[in-house]
């Protein structure tokens, strides 16, 4: 143990690079086993079966040393919410045993909520670092089912607070958090947890420390940033120099119904450094789609981090050294209070997936093609039939279509950029912990992109009500389908719609904005996630992977032919590989197959249908209900 304190100068000079590898997968360790407290304490689903939550280890100036990632998105919003901390307070304010927290929205970069628990971690009365926790609560108050249009409405703003000092919890505080959430009970575990999940991290860098030497430590971190900015660096000298540019679109803003939010990017790269500028992205917008600048700056940290080391742990900031970023304020990736920030997660994904397509040209065998880039969730309220109980689920995350790259096919069923790690919800937890029914959870074929390597397969959960029922749905990119890569095609947009109990027909949200919808005993919710963008022409693809895919389903017999060109031997799924070739060799010269890129325009919501109530369906049983409606919509 030392006892004389080094500058970090002096520490570098004499770095061990043994005890630096050790170090290295020490800081790994210490993020991980605050991932697994957090996931075996909380008492939300969704923070541990989806795993919406971030934790990491900090220097002492807020800087990210380790981050055991569940959302790539938190990626810098984590650091610039300790630094935030840390400026408020001042470090000769912060004492052992405090713990800050805050779920600003302008802070985190995300919605609020996001609660945002924080240690000061001191060794030998001097702060060496901080241990931190966001994590996903799945109602901090505001209203639950409209759109929302300013912050105000969507719950309990915390600024930054001491919840606990010198080891005593704040209980006028708490008492407040308990007073503004439906679920008190609840909220105070998932508070509990994040509070074992900081005091992990706290315990387990402190071990690094006694047992190696605090100068050890900090001079092996020191060295690990090092590291990890030479070889960013490296990979960006591989780059050639240029300006890259590339636009999309978000559908619209959930308010201004129709009207296209334009994304502009703009990457350059100079020797060893690349900057990337968001400042023609659009405005920040009336819904609430909004989201603070430190997730602004998370786009451009996710992009370079997958283009430059995107393997390399542990993540923390000298990989982010070469990369500048320039995105004024007012943005609807920068913005600015009192700006709604509900869906704040939604809009970063397509911005990342346009960096990548700004960047195809000049890095073709790294770049893949549009994925589904949203959540696809459906918030559901309602009341248990036991004993009345209010419940608020949010579901969905049943992920979609990646994009195909230059050598394979896109994945299928992935969760989308912003949630990395997110899992979805298992059906049988959903089932046992909520009065609904998962009729259906497959793969949609022909939902890929197709192409000379196919964009993975989008996903369709069809999700019946047991019992009354409140849903909303607020994805994008219906419109904006992913797109293909040099020749490769666009994937299925997203997609949300109901089937009414005992009707023929779905009603659609051609925005994909379904808010306030009442659901009853044997109506259904379908979300559908859309596929990844193709890579190359789908006239080069290889024959036997083309029969392969249309013998299981992921492509039918007839986008095959289509998009394709593949000509089947009679009654069979199997290719004429000659008759194949002279059709492709046709639909070149034709110029086929077209992409559509954008989805057909329709009307923005879809009517409420009339209310009927159908005598002979209330005699039901509820056995018999459930049996009647799968019928209707899975057997027919």
């Amino acid at each position: 143990m030392d006892t004389v304190a080094e500058s970090p100068a002096q520490s570098a000079a004499r770095i061990n690079p043994v005890v630096t590898e050790i170090v290295r997968n020490g800081l790994v360790a210490v993020t991980e086993e605050m991932k697994i407290n957090l996931m075996r304490t909380a008492y939300n689903m969704i923070i541990y079966e989806a795993l919406d939550f971030t934790v990491g280890i900090f220097d002492a100036q807020g800087n990210t040393v380790s981050i055991g990632l569940g959302l790539p998105m938190f990626i810098r919003g984590m650091s610039d919410t300790v630094k935030a901390k840390l400026a408020h307070f001042g470090a000769e304010n912060l004492e052992p045993g405090d713990i800050l927290l805050t779920n600003d929205a302008y802070i985190t970069g995300s919605h609020l909520n996001h609660m945002t628990f924080t240690v000061p971690i001191f060794h030998d009365d001097e702060l060496v670092g901080f241990s931190c926790c966001m994590a996903h609560w799945p109602d901090v108050g505001g209203t639950l089912m409209e759109g929302t249009t300013d912050i105000f409405s969507e719950g309990l703003q915390m600024p930054i607070v001491r919840i606990y000092r010198q080891g005593v919890p704040n209980e006028e505080l708490i008492a407040i958090i308990k007073n503004n959430v439906r679920l008190p009970e609840r909220a105070m575990g998932d508070f509990r947890a994040q509070i074992a999940a900081v005091k992990t991290g706290e315990r387990r860098f402190l071990e690094l420390i006694r047992k190696y030497g605090r100068a050890a430590v900090l001079g092996g971190i020191a060295a690990i940033m090092d590291q990890s900015e030479a070889l960013a660096r490296a990979r960006v000298r591989e780059i050639p120099d240029g300006v890259y540019e590339a636009e999309s679109f978000m559908d619209d803003d959930g308010i201004n119904v129709g009207q296209r939010v334009p994304i502009h990017v703009r990457v350059t790269v100079k020797d060893d450094r690349m900057t990337v500028d968001l400042s023609e992205v659009s405005l920040q917008v009336q819904g609430f789609y909004n989201s603070g600048v430190t997730a602004g700056r998370s786009c451009c940290q996710v992009a370079f981090k997958c283009l430059t080391s995107a393997l390399e742990l542990p993540i923390n900031d000298g990989a982010f050294r070469a990369l500048d970023i320039v995105l004024p304020p007012g943005r609807v990736v920068s913005a600015v209070k009192p700006a709604a920030m509900r869906m704040w997660m939604c809009y970063p994904m397509t911005i990342v997936d346009t960096i990548f397509k700004a960047l195809a040209p000049a890095l073709p065998n790294q770049v893949i093609a549009g994925h589904h880039a949203d959540l696809v969730v459906g918030r559901i309220n309602g009341r248990r039939p036991k004993d009345n109980s209010f419940y608020i689920y949010l579901g969905g995350l049943i992920g979609g279509g990646w994009g195909a790259k230059h050598d394979s096919d896109g994945q299928s069923a992935t969760i989308a950029m912003n949630d990395g790690d997110t899992h979805n919800g298992p059906s049988e937890q959903v089932e046992a912990k909520f009065p609904l029914l998962v009729e259906r959870y497959c793969l949609r074929p022909d939902s890929g992109g197709a192409g000379r390597f196919r964009g993975g397969l989008g996903t369709e959960q069809v999700v019946q009500a047991r019992h009354p029922i409140r849903f909303s749905s607020q994805m994008d990119r219906v419109k904006c389908k992913p797109w293909g890569l040099n020749g490769g095609m666009s994937g299925f947009g997203n997609g949300v719609a109901l089937h009414r109990f005992g009707k023929t027909g779905e009603q659609h949200f051609a925005n994909g904005k379904a808010l306030n919808q009442v659901l009853r005993a044997g109506d259904a919710y379908i979300l559908r996630s859309g596929g990844g963008g193709g890579y190359g022409s789908p006239l080069e693809r290889d024959l036997a992977m083309l029969e392969r895919d249309v013998r299981c389903g992921y492509v039918t017999q007839q986008a095959a032919e289509e998009n394709y060109g593949a000509v089947f031997l009679d009654n069979t799924l199997t290719i004429d590989a000659a008759a194949t070739q002279k059709r492709r060799a046709a639909m070149r010269e034709q110029g086929l197959p077209h992409d559509n890129p954008i989805a057909e325009t329709a009307a923005a919501f879809a009517p409420a249908p009339p209310e009927e109530h159908n005598h002979e369906h209330a005699k039901l049983t509820e056995e018999e209900r459930v049996a009647f409606a799968m019928q209707c919509r899975c057997c027919s």
